[in-house]
């Protein structure tokens, strides 16, 4: 005799299965856009970065309008950025090998703590009045040095925590907190010195309160960093170090693709960031505009970012990235030039907003199509390469543009370099068959 338990758990044969409901268009939208968010060290790593980058940017409004109300000099400015970027373009490679070598985690962590370190000194040397250019100067070149060695574990780290089905995601994802930082960072290191300046309290002091705001943030990504579970895996040590980094040299070398994509990362950091490094020219000389003004550029800039990353993460990994990058990065040249063009303020925040859009859209791309061609073995010293194009291409630019434009002026100086972006785009559009088809 059948129980009443089995009654009720027999299946009917003539029964109609009723479908399961899709989850809502917006739900799945979200999904997909934060795929990545889904591993927890990945989510925890994610937020930790976004609070420090945040501090990071507060410092790099306040610096630079420290050193422009210091020496009135458009040069000054490419030369703070050229100096932080140099140990970049110095010690990257190195920095590549160690990550291949050496547990990621531990990298990164000396990594923060040299720049919390600098941030402190610089508070200190402003609070005190003692600070000269030439400490301002030492300090982003200890920044940048310290940079140079958690960038390459960085890029190392997270294929190990989200696979690589999840790596264009989570580099866009990366690309929305770091201009998330660039809105907010930039915005309240404006209202925290208008707030000093309205109760009177001396310059030297809001700009201390930027720095050692920006020294405390590193505690937020270092407490996560301490706290992730997962960990790279280091590879076996037999050769010294030179050595590798001479394979992976061999390697990019040989590998055209990879090779063309670290050029247009290096033309379009040469020629697309002094756009940044020139913002506080155009906001205190073009515009007549003060620190908020300033502030509000660089939000437009970064809202902008914000958007074309959103847009990344959306797609994910997608047919005719090669050809998307190559179309923006030549839309990305004319904004440039209608920015250098434009005298209208409103216009120029919305020129602002849609060349931060195009500029994250074609580096997010080019970052994830190297990241999906390098192998696991060569990954560090691959993105090495990578970030020793990109990030050399930003402090020369930007020194080379500050130099023009201190002889002739801001506006023609960025015209010219959006001119020539874009004449790089259509050249490769025309002649880069092995970016076109990726």
């Amino acid at each position: 005799m059948a129980t009443p338990s089995s009654r009720v758990d027999a299946p009917d044969p003539g029964a109609t299965v009723p479908p399961v409901a899709a989850p809502p268009f917006g739900h799945r939208v979200l999904r997909r856009v934060g795929a990545a968010l889904h591993h927890r060290d990945f989510r925890i790593l994610w937020l930790g970065a976004c609070a420090s980058t945040i501090g990071t940017w507060m410092q790099s409004l306040a610096e630079n309008w420290l050193v422009l109300t210091l020496t009135s000099s458009a040069f000054f400015l490419g030369l703070d950025s050229f100096l932080q970027q140099l140990p970049i373009m110095l010690f990257t490679l190195i920095g590549g090998v160690v990550a291949d070598r050496y547990e990621s985690r531990r990298t990164l962590l000396a990594s923060q703590y040299v720049q919390m370190f600098s941030a402190f000194t610089l508070a200190i040397l402003v609070f005190t009045g003692v600070v000269r250019m030439r400490y301002i100067l030492v300090l982003s070149f200890l920044t940048g040095f310290a940079q140079a060695f958690g960038g390459p574990a960085y890029q190392v780290l997270i294929p190990s925590i989200v696979g690589k089905e999840d790596v264009p995601n989570a580099i866009a994802l990366n690309s929305i907190q770091f201009n998330i930082a660039r809105v907010i960072g930039p915005l309240l290191a404006g209202a925290t010195l208008a707030a000093f300046k309205r109760q009177g309290v001396s310059e030297p002091s809001a700009f201390a309160a930027c720095f050692t705001l920006n020294a405390l943030s590193f505690l937020v990504v270092i407490t996560a960093l301490l706290s992730l579970r997962v960990k790279h895996i280091a590879g076996t040590r037999q050769e010294s170090i030179f050595h590798e980094l001479q394979i992976g040299i061999s390697y990019v070398r040989r590998e055209k693709t990879i090779l063309a994509l670290l050029v247009l990362s290096g033309i379009t950091a040469f020629l697309g960031f002094p756009l940044l490094t020139l913002l506080p020219v155009f906001a205190r000389n073009v515009f007549g505009q003060g620190v908020e003004g300033y502030s509000m550029l660089m939000a437009f800039s970064g809202a902008g970012a914000i958007t074309g990353a959103l847009i990344v993460a959306w797609l994910g990994k997608f047919r005719h990235m090669g050809l998307v990058a190559l179309l923006l990065m030549t839309v990305f040249g004319v904004l440039i030039g209608g920015f250098a063009a434009s005298r209208t303020l409103w216009l120029s925040h919305l020129l602002l907003f849609l060349t931060g859009a195009a500029l994250m859209i074609v580096f997010s791309t080019l970052t994830s199509l190297v990241q999906l061609i390098a192998p696991n073995e060569m990954r560090g010293r691959v993105m090495s390469i990578y970030i020793l194009a990109f990030r050399s291409g930003m402090p020369l630019g930007s020194l080379v543009s500050g130099y023009f434009a201190s002889l002739i002026s801001a506006p023609v100086v960025l015209g010219v370099s959006g001119g020539l972006l874009s004449l790089v785009g259509i050249a490769y559009l025309v002649t880069g068959h092995n970016v076109r088809r990726l």
